[in-house]
């Protein structure tokens, strides 16, 4: 067994590396180092946790870390990248349950200890021990650090169950709410304030169990509020949910450690939601209360025809071109297109083509999920462009190909006041002299809404699975 003073030490030594690894995701090249960072620190972490003092039951802990271990491998082994943001969502959902439990665990071992005698108490190991030597002060602080650790765990765990529904196409992706709408939420969540009182002042079980009954339907109506073109939002601020409940079950326990990362997660979280917002040009507090859209009035009626457009046609249209700039989206992923549109890129720089990619802060369905997909492909990163840094030069492209984005190419966002993504900041890809969308079929995007951009005079619609129009392409242009 470790000493105290080991265990504290390798707590600091993990929570820097745990530092690290978040600056480093900040940029692609130093991202895989910033992973080795996180992993370390989790290992030592962990280590330091299962050998330090007043651990017991070690058979149980050993079997729950094999049993982990196995679960891990498995699911990184056959978990495609455009299944990632739902396997996001669904270890979230498991951060939050396990802050349920921790936090009913930490009310039945106040129980017990609370029955006990003084000498009894003194042979008590562990957390037994920390409660035993509290003072009702203490006791009470204690109170409420794990009713919020069970609240806010509720909360993640149900939203989170309900955000994998959605991008998993489990459940409608379209926003939807009770009625009394946000009012439900604001009268389960006064509930569960009057409970909290009730639990102090002795209470016992069953006003953390109302509360809890309580938690879980916020969870589960706030995220069912929420439309499909704001899941990447949804995906980050359950991610800073768990960081919060991770942190309140960390004083809870008096674990540093779990304070420190629980905080690092749960501000990160909150900071990259902030951020995509602004990129939306919407209101945080609105997206996580639900209030997808503020269409006021019917939507834009979009007239004209979709005009398609073969191989031939764009394969000569890019021998002509000297600008290029390929929009990725979720389309992409699904068709496992990556691969080839990085060769298709190595082709037309070969000829002297000027090729960049477009990236919306908002694209795919997780945050940097087209960067990821990209990186895999070995596209070199200086290509690769964020929204701010060449939406100004789409006058100047030869032709801008779009390939499976919606909502973030989609020009409603400036010219219909009462478009659902009215005001939202999009790849001005129209404004190019010529588009071309690679597109299953005719339908609308992940969020529902309809696309003026497949109807304009300069757009031709280029058909069929990604990967084989791309690979087909490769063929022409070689």
């Amino acid at each position: 067994m470790f000493s105290i003073g080991i265990v504290q030490a390798a707590y600091i030594a993990a929570a820097v590396l745990f530092i690290l690894s978040l600056g480093g995701l900040s940029g692609q090249e130093s991202a895989k180092r910033a992973v080795w960072y996180g992993i370390t620190g989790m290992a030592l972490a962990v280590i330091a946790t299962v050998f330090g003092p007043g651990m017991g039951h070690g058979w149980v802990i050993a079997l729950m870390l094999a049993g982990g271990a196995v679960l891990g491998w498995y699911v990184a082994k056959t978990v495609e990248m455009t299944e990632m943001p739902q396997l996001v969502a669904a270890l979230h959902s498991f951060v939050g349950l396990a802050a349920v439990f921790i936090g009913y665990n930490a009310y039945l071992e106040m129980a017990r200890v609370g029955a006990m005698d003084a000498a009894a108490r003194e042979a008590l190991t562990g957390f037994a021990a920390l409660v035993a030597h509290k003072s009702a002060v203490e006791l009470n602080i204690l109170r409420v650090e794990l009713f919020l650790g069970v609240f806010i765990g509720a909360v993640t765990f149900t939203g989170s169950v309900v955000a994998f529904g959605k991008l998993a196409g489990k459940v409608d992706g379209k926003a939807k709410k009770l009625p009394g709408g946000h009012m439900l939420n604001a009268g389960a969540a006064l509930l569960s304030l009057a409970m909290l009182i009730a639990f102090m002042n002795g209470a016992g079980a069953w006003a953390l169990i109302v509360m809890t009954l309580l938690a879980f339907f916020i969870g589960y109506h706030l995220i069912m509020g929420i439309g499909g073109a704001d899941m990447p939002v949804v995906v980050s601020m359950l991610n800073s949910y768990s960081g919060w409940a991770a942190a309140a079950i960390g004083f809870s326990l008096g674990n540093d450690l779990l304070i420190v990362t629980g905080a690092l997660v749960g501000s990160s979280g909150a900071i990259l939601s902030y951020i995509m917002c602004k990129a939306m040009n919407r209101s945080f507090i609105s997206v996580i209360l639900g209030g997808f859209g503020g269409a006021t009035g019917p939507a834009m009626e979009v007239t004209g025809e979709q005009v398609a457009i073969d191989a031939q046609g764009v394969a000569d249209a890019l021998s002509d071109a000297d600008s290029v700039v390929i929009v990725p989206g979720y389309g992409m992923a699904v068709a496992q297109a990556q691969v080839a549109v990085s060769e298709l890129t190595s082709i037309l720089r070969g000829k002297g083509k000027n090729v960049r990619f477009a990236i919306h802060p908002v694209a795919g369905r997780l945050p940097g999920h087209m960067n990821v997909l990209l990186a895999e492909a070995k596209v070199p990163y200086d290509i690769v462009m964020e929204m701010d840094e060449i939406n100004d030069d789409f006058p100047e492209t030869d032709v801008a190909i779009v390939i499976g984005s919606n909502d973030i190419v989609n020009p409603a966002a400036q010219e219909d006041p009462n478009s659902p993504i009215a005001g939202m900041p999009v790849l001005e890809v129209w404004k190019a002299k010529q588009v071309f969308v690679s597109k299953r079929g005719q339908g609308t995007g992940y969020s529902g809404i309809e696309n003026p951009l497949f109807y304009k005079e300069n757009t031709r619609m280029f058909y069929g699975d990604a990967k084989k129009s791309i690979e087909e392409l490769l063929h022409l242009l070689r």
